[in-house]
C-alpha cells in the first residue's frame, strides 16, 4: 500500500477522495495475490509532468500511486524529461517499486517523452532484456522511424517470463486511419511478430506483450486490425471494457498478446478504470476552482468553466483511463501433472 505520511491536517479532501477512490478500487479489481496471478496495466499520464499547464498538485499523486498500487506491473506513457515526478510517486508507492525508463524522444514529434515501466519487485523481476524498438533499414528507401520511440523489456513473474513493448504510437490528423498512425501500428507489431515467432523453435522460446497508447479509434478501423493481422491476440475480456478515453468512446489503449504453447493464460478478468467517479467528480468543481487559474476565471458561462476544469483534471490525472488484465501465473500444478504422468493421486 503507497505511504501517507506526507498527508497532514488541512488536506481533509485529499484523504475523503482516497477513501472513495480506495473503495471503488477494491469493487472493480481483483486484490493482488502472491503468486497465483498478475495484474498486469497500461496508463498514458498526461504529460507526467510538465509545466505546460502547471506542475501537478500534490494532491494528484495520491490517487496516481493509489491505483498504480494495485497492479503488480504497469507500463506508462509521457513521462516527461524532468523525472521528479516519478520520483515523487515512487517515493509515495514505497521502496519495492522499481523503474525502467527510456531517454527522451528527440525532435517535434517525440515531445520530449519517455517510457517507463514500473514494477513490485516483491512480485515482478526484470529479466535483462531492454531496448528501444528501431525499424530495420530497407535497401529501397530510407525507413521512417517511430515518432516515439518504443520500448521493450523482460520480466518474470512466477512460472511465467515474458517481453513487453510498450508504445504511445503518432496521432496525427483526428481521422480513423491516419496514414502514418496506421503505418506504425503495422511496422511495430509486423516486426516483433516475426521477431517473437523465429524463437519458437529454439530452447528458450519468447512470449510477447504490446501495450500503450496506440491511439485507436475503434475496434472496426483498420488501426485495430493491424495487430490483429501480424497475430496478436486481444483477450475477450479486454474487446468488451469500453474505451479508454475520459468518456470511454475511444479505444486508444490496447493490451495485446503473442504467446507460445499457451504462455499467456487469462483469468477472465480485465478493465479500464474510470477514476474519476471518485475524485476530480463533477460536483468537486467548486472546490478546485481557485486552483485552475486564468483559463476557468475568464470563462464567462457556467458551462464553460466547467469545460475549463474538465480540461485542467485531466492536467492533474490524465486524459486516459488506465486498461488492465489479469494473467495466470502459477503452473506448479499443470507440471507436476505431467510428471506424474498426467495421473492425479488420490
Amino acid at each position: 500500500m503507497p505511504f501517507y505520511y506526507e498527508l497532514k491536517n488541512g488536506m481533509e479532501a485529499t484523504a475523503q477522495g482516497l477513501i472513495r477512490l480506495r473503495a471503488q478500487l477494491s469493487r472493480e479489481i481483483p486484490l493482488r495475490t502472491l503468486q497465483d496471478s498478475l495484474l498486469l496495466a497500461t496508463w498514458n499520464i498526461r504529460e507526467f509532468d510538465s509545466p505546460k499547464y502547471g506542475e501537478r498538485d500534490q494532491e494528484c499523486f495520491y490517487y496516481i500511486a493509489e491505483i498504480i498500487s494495485r497492479f503488480d506491473l504497469v507500463a506508462i506513457q509521457e513521462v516527461r524529461e524532468d523525472l521528479e515526478a516519478l520520483e515523487r510517486l515512487k517515493r509515495i508507492l514505497g521502496s519495492q517499486w522499481k523503474h525502467l525508463v527510456t531517454d527522451i524522444t528527440f525532435g517535434t514529434a517525440g515531445n520530449g517523452e519517455r517510457m517507463a515501466y514500473l514494477y513490485d519487485e516483491r512480485k515482478v523481476r526484470f529479466d535483462g532484456l531492454a531496448g528501444e524498438v528501431v525499424l530495420p533499414p530497407d535497401k529501397q528507401q530510407a525507413v521512417r522511424q517511430f515518432a516515439r520511440t518504443p520500448y521493450i523489456a523482460s520480466f518474470r513473474a512466477g512460472w511465467v517470463r515474458f517481453n513487453l513493448c510498450t508504445a504511445h504510437i503518432y496521432y496525427g490528423e483526428a481521422v480513423a486511419d491516419e496514414p502514418t498512425r496506421l503505418a506504425e501500428i503495422r511496422d511495430l507489431a509486423t516486426l516483433l511478430a516475426e521477431k517473437t515467432r523465429a524463437t519458437w523453435g529454439t530452447r528458450r522460446p519468447e512470449n510477447l506483450a504490446i501495450l500503450g497508447d496506440f491511439n485507436i479509434f475503434s475496434p472496426t478501423d483498420a488501426t485495430y486490425q493491424a495487430i490483429v493481422d501480424a497475430g496478436f491476440i486481444i483477450p475477450e475480456a479486454l474487446q468488451s471494457v469500453g474505451g479508454s478515453n475520459v468518456d470511454q468512446s475511444k479505444y486508444y489503449d490496447q493490451i495485446a498478446f503473442l504467446g507460445h504453447e499457451k504462455r499467456f493464460v487469462f483469468t477472465g478478468r480485465a478493465g479500464v478504470l474510470d477514476f474519476y467517479e471518485s475524485m476530480y467528480r463533477l460536483e468537486d468543481e467548486p472546490s478546485f476552482a481557485p486552483r485552475i487559474g486564468s483559463t476557468y476565471n475568464e470563462a464567462v458561462t457556467p458551462h464553460k468553466k466547467t469545460l475549463a476544469y474538465k480540461q485542467w483534471r485531466t492536467f492533474q490525472m490524465s486524459d486516459h483511463l488506465p486498461m488492465w488484465i489479469e494473467l495466470k501465473i502459477d503452473f506448479a500444478e499443470d507440471y507436476l501433472a505431467r510428471c506424474a504422468g498426467g495421473a492425479v493421486p488420490t
